[in-house]
């Protein structure tokens, strides 16, 4: 595929000389790509963004279970932007009421979320083209050196950087952070989009029949019509709308038919299925706090992280508009329709920093002298 000049040029401009070599650019399509047994991982400057992973189903074919485009060049463009895989920064979910408050003094940020503040802004790192600054044949590394205010009241420097690696079957995420000049709201995610199917079942492009389970996720934050959390934490009974940690077999779409279904993740009933956050407490160290499995493809991704909780979110907004990628789906016509899709984000508290009652200010504020850091594997394998 042809890559257009603007998007070549910010490519040449994302690639950095490290002492006397420089890091090569990415093929003919535009990515870089790194593998490993069992895994294979391309990605983009843009976003530091995934675009592409594959992994073995039980038919010992390589399927891509990630969303995203075969156009690079589209990402950029996408008027919808939906954070496909990217990281998205300096703070990532929603501010309530496009507001926080850091030592006496309320800042406010860009409205951009129905009267909140969504992943900082449009501005945000996921709109940004990254440098790479190392690349192996099992790993890479994107860095970005966010200016003060280049999100609306995101006040002071913030030098970030991930590094995404491959081992057998796994994929690896690493990200450091520091804000050398003063303290800010600095919390992230990796984005990441899945349909364990690739789109391939003839049955459903749905994610409903995928299980999902969260066995050390019984607590969530209860969130109004506007995705924002209003600071209570809930804990979902068996069977309930919100339980994923009863069993470990149950299907996604398991509440489907309860009442509540639609509505469940707010716009006032039209946004249908998950858009919130459930706690991971208590897990073994190492434990895999997400799987997530299906038995049409047979792929099974598990979790593991250091972070406090994940946002699901089962892509209700999506409207039929996006294309699969050709190495998706059964036909060139298929499209990125409601419910075809689940967004897992390994995270801290969203707006944590406006709920004092929660003791999330100190990980979600970071200041000189003090470095950020983020980890999570997904390892795949067979159910």
């Amino acid at each position: 595929m042809k890559c257009s000049a603007v998007f070549l040029a910010a490519l040449a401009r994302a690639a950095v000389v490290l002492g006397d070599s420089e890091i090569p650019g990415p093929g003919a399509d535009g990515r870089y790509t790194i593998s490993a047994p069992g895994i294979k991982a391309q990605f983009i400057p843009y976003g530091a963004s995934l675009t592409n992973l594959f992994v073995s189903d039980k038919n010992g074919k390589d399927i891509d279970v990630v969303l995203g485009y075969d156009d690079t060049t589209y990402y950029p463009k996408d008027p919808g932007h939906p954070v496909y895989n990217s990281i998205p920064g300096r703070y990532v979910n929603r501010i309530g009421h496009a507001q926080y408050t850091l030592d006496g003094k309320t800042y406010k940020t860009e409205d951009n979320d129905g009267g909140n503040t969504l992943h900082s802004g449009t501005n945000n790192w996921s709109f940004r083209f990254w440098n790479v600054t190392a690349l192996a044949a099992d790993s890479i590394t994107f860095a970005i050196s966010d200016a003060s205010n280049s999100s609306l009241n995101m006040l002071g420097r913030v030098d970030a950087s991930v590094t995404y690696s491959l081992t057998n079957s796994t994929w690896n995420i690493k990200m450091t952070a520091t804000a050398p000049d003063n303290r800010t709201p600095l919390m992230l995610t990796q984005h990441t989009y899945f349909n364990l199917d690739a789109y391939k079942n003839p049955a459903t492009p749905l994610i409903w029949d995928h299980t999902l389970s969260l066995p050390y996720s019984k607590r969530y934050l209860e969130a109004d019509q506007g995705a924002l959390p209003t600071g209570k934490i809930l804990t979902a009974a068996p069977g309930s709308l919100n339980d994923f940690a009863s069993a470990s077999n149950l299907k996604f779409g398991h509440a489907r038919n309860l009442t509540g279904f639609a509505g469940n993740c707010g716009a006032n009933g039209a946004c249908e299925g998950y858009n919130g956050y459930w706690l991971v407490e208590d897990a073994p160290k190492d434990a895999a706090v997400v799987t997530l499995a299906s038995a049409f493809s047979g792929v099974k991704a598990q979790l593991r992280t250091t972070q406090p909780g994940v946002v699901l979110y089962s892509c209700s907004w999506m409207d039929g508009s996006a294309p699969i990628k050709s190495d998706q789906g059964l036909s060139a016509a298929q499209k990125v329709v409601k419910s075809s899709c689940v967004a897992i984000e390994a995270q801290d508290y969203p707006d944590g920093i406006n709920h004092p009652e929660w003791n999330r200010t100190s990980y979600q504020i970071t200041g000189p002298g003090q470095t950020y850091n983020w980890e999570s594997s997904w390892t795949f394998g067979l159910v």
